[in-house]
């Protein structure tokens, strides 16, 4: 029936946090990785100057650390929040209970507040890199970012993965937001069968005292 479909709901779930944690791994690292090649430096919205044909520099300084510390603060909550989710769906699942009405309106709302976190993060790793690989490429005689990772790099920048790791992080954003959405709809569905299937009490309409009466008389 309807009401044993609850714990594949919860299960699908679970799985959509398991790559929801992956993503917030794959890119707090990517972030990280990147800032280590320019010596902690935060890249996004940074600029690059060519010295001569063949080492850029990094010039006019790098972006606040807080843009990139944004964006490992998002991911690390999410890790976080995925590992309580994860631990209440897997009480749920065992005991094959529906999710009581008020966790289910919390789960919903940290969800929504995740949905924007994501595609504010999503926006400032997208437009930070167009703004790094636009500097790189002007006056440089190259054509793409991947090629400026080929090319040699002043001392102490080590730049050969930038745009690859920046691309890397966004990409996991993008599909971490996409999980979120789905589980979202899972969240709305569950909260609708857990309400379909909540037991009735004797203030209800749907009560019958036609049924009832015989057994327990109303007093008059």
């Amino acid at each position: 029936g309807s009401a044993m479909a609850l714990p594949w709901l919860v299960a699908v779930e679970l799985l959509l946090y398991g790559g929801c944690f992956i993503c917030g791994i794959i890119a707090a690292s990517s972030v990280t990785v990147t800032q280590g090649e320019f010596s902690g430096q935060c890249v996004l919205w940074g600029s690059v100057r060519w010295a001569n044909p063949v080492v850029p520099l990094c010039c006019r300084g790098s972006s606040r650390a807080s843009v990139c510390c944004a964006v490992l603060c998002c991911a690390l909550l999410i890790q976080l929040c995925c590992i309580v989710l994860c631990c209440a769906g897997l009480i749920q699942l065992c005991r094959c209970v529906a999710g009581e009405s008020l966790w289910m309106t919390v789960s919903l709302a940290v969800c929504a507040v995740f949905l924007f976190f994501l595609l504010v993060t999503g926006c400032i790793l997208r437009i930070g890199r167009d703004r790094l690989c636009q500097s790189a490429l002007k006056d440089s005689g190259i054509h793409s970012c991947q090629e400026a990772e080929g090319k040699n790099w002043a001392s102490p920048y080590t730049g050969q993965h930038f745009y690859s790791n920046l691309h890397t992080a966004e990409t996991s954003v993008w599909v971490n937001f996409f999980l979120w959405v789905l589980v979202f709809a899972l969240l709305v569905i569950q909260k609708k069968r857990g309400s379909e299937f909540s037991p009735l009490s004797a203030g209800d309409p749907e009560w019958s005292t036609s049924e009832a009466d015989p057994i327990f008389p109303r007093p008059s």
